[in-house]
């Protein structure tokens, strides 16, 4: 649920905002609908509490042709809701209650397993609990999969989960939690991302929003910038990163290129308003890397 404000109310204020309207959102549902619009075939884990807004999300992934098997509905539970304050520069701040997002239980992906042995890329993020992402990247190590993981909500993170996943995908605030290395510039995202990858991960991807990303690919640290758009919404830009991220890597582009791909798919989402909604094709997402290549430079 959004609100559209000329500045984000400091604590204790009111702020008489404008636009106020509703989509739908959440990390996991973002990256899975941004997959899907970008040409991937989306399997989602999940799991929706029995009301209103869990119907709308059912009815949604299936219009965005996302296999639904592995959504359960708990019949006791809320499905989660973000609550998004967006300033007139797109800047956005965001209140989360979990819902049933904080049931999804390792069992669950115990009963998705034929999806998880199906999958050419595994994304997932900190939106479900601890022991369920480590169920599934269990699962998916045994199985021979690739994991993405984006860390957010940011949390330390074990170091034998870190060390089988195949790419990590923090943005400057998360580098920083989960390294304590602040991130101020190039140099510091760079020292963050090897920080992270002497840990055992074996590509870093770390965000840097109007900055573009830093790329760890293994041996060497490249900033990719992010191409020039006017910003109207910041919100769910991250998630469109990462589910085109997982898109171009199983369509077999290396990490660097992958990268480029997202950067331009996520530039694209914060054109637009809202999270879902704001996620782009393939098509448009191809279209806009080659009108960014053919511009001369500066």
């Amino acid at each position: 649920m959004v609100v559209k404000t000329a500045s984000l109310p400091a604590p204790g204020e009111t702020v008489l905002g404008g636009r106020f309207f509703m989509n739908p959102g959440g990390k996991g549902a973002n990256q899975a609908v941004a997959a899907a619009r970008l040409g991937g075939a989306v399997a989602l884990i999940a799991k929706l509490g029995d009301d209103i807004f869990g119907v709308q999300a059912l009815e949604h992934f299936k219009k965005e042709d996302i296999d639904c098997r592995y959504i359960r509905i708990d019949k006791h539970a809320a499905s989660g809701v973000a609550l998004i304050t967006v300033d007139e520069k797109g800047e956005n701040s965001i209140a989360v209650a979990p819902g049933a997002n904080a049931l999804l239980e390792p069992g669950d992906i115990v009963r998705a397993r034929e999806a998880i042995h199906a999958a050419k890329i595994i994304l997932t993020q900190l939106e479900i609990p601890l022991p369920t992402v480590e169920k599934l990247v269990d699962l998916a190590a045994e199985a021979g999969k690739r994991v993405i993981l984006n860390p957010a909500p940011a949390r330390d993170l074990p170091g034998d989960l870190l060390s089988q996943l195949f790419l990590i995908t923090p943005n400057e605030s998360e580098a920083a939690i989960l390294t304590g290395i602040p991130i101020t510039d190039l140099d510091s995202a760079t020292q963050a991302a090897t920080a992270l990858a002497a840990r055992g991960v074996p590509f870093v991807i770390i965000t840097l929003g109007r900055n573009g990303a830093l790329v760890w690919d293994g041996k060497t640290a490249t900033h990719l910038p992010a191409p020039p758009v006017t910003v109207v919404d910041t919100t769910a830009a991250g998630d469109v990163f990462n589910g085109a991220l997982a898109v171009a890597l199983a369509e077999g582009m290396s990490i660097t290129e992958a990268a480029i791909f997202a950067n331009h798919a996520a530039a694209l989402s914060v054109t637009r308003l809202g999270a879902q909604s704001s996620a782009p094709t393939h098509a448009e997402t191809a279209a806009f890397i080659e009108q960014t290549r053919r511009k001369p430079r500066p």
